[in-house]
């Protein structure tokens, strides 16, 4: 099981695996603010020495995607790797990984065994999964930990960790207003915090962001590279899957980050190439051939959660599409709607979490809008419907509703597809089977 897959069916049955993970997801800060130093000192009580190495990515949208191919290209050049990223689709393994691979339940079983009897309360579950990470990586021997901030960077807990030796800031856009907001640039003041003294930085940010994450990385004395595809760091290396072989602009750009830094690290072309080519995580511009009815269909799966990766993510793909869409409450759901909603020939709205409601339809023109809460009869509803239009089916709107939507997918997969569910491009408007996954 490597990258892009799921472990989650590992452990369906595994009581003491299902026991700790329950234990770690019920962990909470209780109030307490979003602070680095204490993850610090939960890594320093419990012993496990830091990655000798770590490359720290950040940002609004891709870094998961970045984190994965900077953990793929740092594999083919002989490194043995370590990978922490958030959030999960189906099961918590796959936050960490090494040298590819999930991580084992019985290490997360153990691990918690070890450390439940200190009784630390307030230490939240993303803290507590960053030390089972990092205790992973010791007891593995990663020489290189590429790792994903949870939310922003200056009070995240990944900024615990030291050894750091390269930084991407993806981009800025709105999110977590709420927690680092509210405007953009406290946005990007706020990711601009994984400047590190010397440190080079990749960021694609544009515009006024730029500007403000250039003059707080000129403060530290961290070199800034932004990534431009008509620059050498960014070229496309000899033997790499090919640009128009499907992959969306998203994973293109994602992709140049990844390159920009690895060429900076000095890797070799190589060893890039291998990396471009490996998969995505899960629900980030996934394909999947199904059969619906007898019928074929292909579908795409992707966990855009806020309105820039929602419009992006509806530019790549061709209109009429049947959309089965989910936002959490406390995220911007209509706004995020709207521009999949444009080019949607239908649509269904159901539930991201079990006890949400689907967000209230839209007023105004636009396509046929049915709410339906249970995520699979929504699925099938919309399938169906995709299916007699000649249509793709595409699920977004939240990676929750990711980790409910894409069993039913697996399971919906034709035989032939089910060892490739990765495969499938879009070429000019159309959808086609030979391609690289983006």
């Amino acid at each position: 099981m490597g990258d892009g897959a799921s472990p989650a069916t590992d452990t369906e049955n595994d009581a003491g695996y299902l026991a700790a993970t329950d234990w770690l997801t019920r962990q909470r800060r209780a109030g307490r603010p979003r602070d680095p130093r204490v993850a610090r000192r939960l890594l320093d009580a419990l012993g496990a020495p830091d990655p000798p190495r770590v490359l720290h990515v950040v940002g609004t949208n891709g870094k998961g995607t970045v984190a994965h191919l900077l953990d793929a290209m740092a594999r083919a050049q002989g490194l043995r790797s370590g990978r922490f990223t958030s959030p999960h689709v189906e099961d918590l393994r796959e936050r960490i990984a090494i040298d590819g691979e999930a991580i084992g339940a019985g290490e997360v079983t153990d691990f918690v065994a070890r450390v439940r009897p200190l009784g630390r309360d307030g230490i939240g579950f993303f803290e507590w999964t960053l030390a089972l990470a990092v205790d992973a990586f010791h007891r593995h021997g990663v020489e290189l930990a590429v790792v994903e901030a949870g939310v922003g960077a200056r009070a995240d807990a990944t900024m615990a960790l030291p050894g750091v030796i390269g930084t991407v800031l993806t981009n800025v856009d709105l999110d977590h207003v709420e927690t680092i907001g509210p405007t953009l640039l406290d946005v990007a003041r706020d990711k601009a915090a994984v400047a590190r003294p010397g440190v080079p930085l990749v960021t694609g940010a544009r515009g006024e962001a730029l500007a403000l994450v250039r003059d707080v990385a000129a403060g530290v004395g961290a070199p800034v590279w932004v990534v431009d595809a008509a620059q050498p760091l960014a070229r496309w290396p000899d033997g790499a899957p090919t640009i128009d072989a499907g992959w969306p602009p998203t994973r293109v750009e994602n992709a140049r980050t990844a390159l920009t830094l690895g060429r900076l690290l000095g890797w070799n072309e190589a060893a890039l190439a291998r990396g471009l080519a490996s998969p995505p995580p899960p629900a980030r511009f996934e394909r999947f051939r199904l059969l619906v009815d007898g019928r074929p269909l292909l579908a795409v799966l992707d966990g855009a959660h806020d309105p820039s990766a929602a419009a992006r993510l509806a530019d790549a793909l061709p209109a009429g599409y049947a959309l089965v869409f989910a936002s959490l409450a406390r995220k911007r759901g209509l706004d995020t709607l709207e521009p999949l909603r444009a080019r949607a020939g239908s649509v269904w709205l159901t539930s991201a979490e079990p006890g949400e409601y689907p967000p209230p339809a839209p007023t105004g023109p636009g396509p046929a809008t049915h709410a339906e809460p249970a995520v699979e009869a929504a699925l099938a509803a919309a399938a169906r419907d995709a299916v007699a239009r000649g249509a793709p089916l595409v699920v977004a709107g939240s990676l929750h509703l990711a980790g409910h939507a894409r069993p039913w997918l697996r399971r919906s997969a034709s035989a032939s597809a089910t060892a490739d569910a990765n495969q499938g491009a879009m070429l000019a408007g159309r959808w086609d089977a030979s391609g690289s996954s983006a």
